[in-house]
């Protein structure tokens, strides 16, 4: 399995991904999930895959097939954002189904998802999570973040602390405290981390990192939210009687 995370704010956008693929406790492989594809200046897209690797891997080969075609409609000629997660979309669709026919009875081992993130000079930036059905759901003002894979361990502290307003600086914060808490909860999410920061209107990477396991600035982050969570555990009153916790009643 895996985990990747984007988010979308108002100075940009900031995409993590582990490497860590599970095929059994036996067969633990690394392969990136994150794939970035920009004519600075012009045109950035990132595109971070979860699920079934083989059909990830495919519909990546046939998205850069397409860009390496100059008389092919590609992610990097399509006129909007929009057009570009719909040719995704339909990439991931069609590769799925294809998979799916020769798996047979395994069918199901051959979904998986990706999000989508962007921009084209003149555009806004956008961010999508592509369905192996081929639709998708954008990221919103109301819904500033989009998760694939193991995405339930990670998600609180991004619930509490990003809105569209959170700078490039605390949503790397955000994102990576998120991943802290999945790899910390789940053996199907690994390292080493993509980061990649797109800053809104540069239609570059802005920034990208790998993240390996002995990195020191993560390390120190992950020990320090792991006192602060105890600290304030510890800080947080309760009021009640004896060892009663308020509104619960023992039958």
């Amino acid at each position: 399995m895996t985990y990747c995370v984007g988010l979308l704010l108002n100075e940009g956008m900031v995409l993590l991904s582990d490497t860590r693929t599970n095929a059994g406790i036996d067969n633990i492989s690394t392969y990136r999930k994150m794939f970035t594809f920009e004519e600075p200046g012009e045109r950035v897209i990132t595109i971070m895959t979860a699920g079934s690797l083989s059909t990830t891997q495919t519909t990546i080969a046939r998205l850069q097939e397409a860009i390496d075609d100059p008389d092919a409609t590609s992610i990097m000629t399509a006129g909007t954002m929009l057009q570009v997660a719909e040719l995704v979309g339909d990439t991931l669709s069609t590769v799925s189904a294809n998979v799916a026919h020769k798996l047979g009875e395994r069918a199901q081992s051959a979904r998986a998802s990706m999000i989508v993130a962007g921009q084209r000079r003149g555009g806004e930036p956008r961010m999508f999570l592509i369905y192996a059905e081929g639709n998708f759901i954008e990221a919103t003002a109301d819904t500033p973040f989009l998760q694939i894979g193991e995405h339930k361990y990670g998600k609180p502290i991004l619930d509490r602390v990003v809105t569209p307003e959170t700078s490039l600086g605390d949503a790397q914060k955000a994102a990576l405290l998120s991943m802290d808490s999945t790899l910390r909860s789940n053996l199907s999410v690994g390292m080493p981390l993509d980061l990649v920061v797109i800053e809104t209107d540069s239609c570059r990477v802005s920034r990208q990192r790998r993240i390996e396991a002995d990195d020191e600035v993560y390390q120190k982050m992950s020990a320090d939210w792991s006192v602060a969570l105890r600290h304030s555990f510890a800080n947080i009153e309760v009021e009640s009687s004896g060892d009663e916790i308020p509104g619960y009643s023992a039958a």
